[in-house]
């Protein structure tokens, strides 16, 4: 079975710098494309940033130029420094992915970030 498994996570000032990570299971992890998206409160869950199989990044433009997606294959987890942190990057962060055309989620990790 896929599992998505996430640490780090916090509350930090503005400003300030968060890490978080996943930790994928039940997939040959190398071939899988990885997400993290985030959802705020009273809003819908939305697109951060995407890792591909080789290691090519995107973001949305949000967080462009602060955040950065990583993957390490050899231990089946993708990471997301977070630096630069804004009120607005408050929300719980979801990694993901896609096996078979069904989404997989990680179990959510709370980002705060105080004005």
């Amino acid at each position: 079975q896929v599992q998505l498994v996430e640490s780090g996570g916090g509350s930090v000032q503005t400003g300030g710098s968060l890490g978080l990570s996943c930790t994928a299971s039940g997939i040959t992890f190398s071939e899988y494309h990885m997400r993290w998206y985030r959802q705020s409160p009273g809003k819908a869950r939305e697109w951060v940033a995407t890792i591909t199989t080789d290691g090519s990044p995107n973001y949305d433009n949000a967080v462009k130029g602060r955040f950065t997606i990583s993957r390490d294959n050899a231990n089946s987890r993708i990471y997301l420094q977070m630096n630069n942190l804004e009120p607005e990057d408050t929300a719980v962060y979801y990694c993901h992915t896609i096996d078979e055309g069904k989404d997989y989620w990680g179990q959510g990790i709370q980002v705060t970030v105080n004005s």
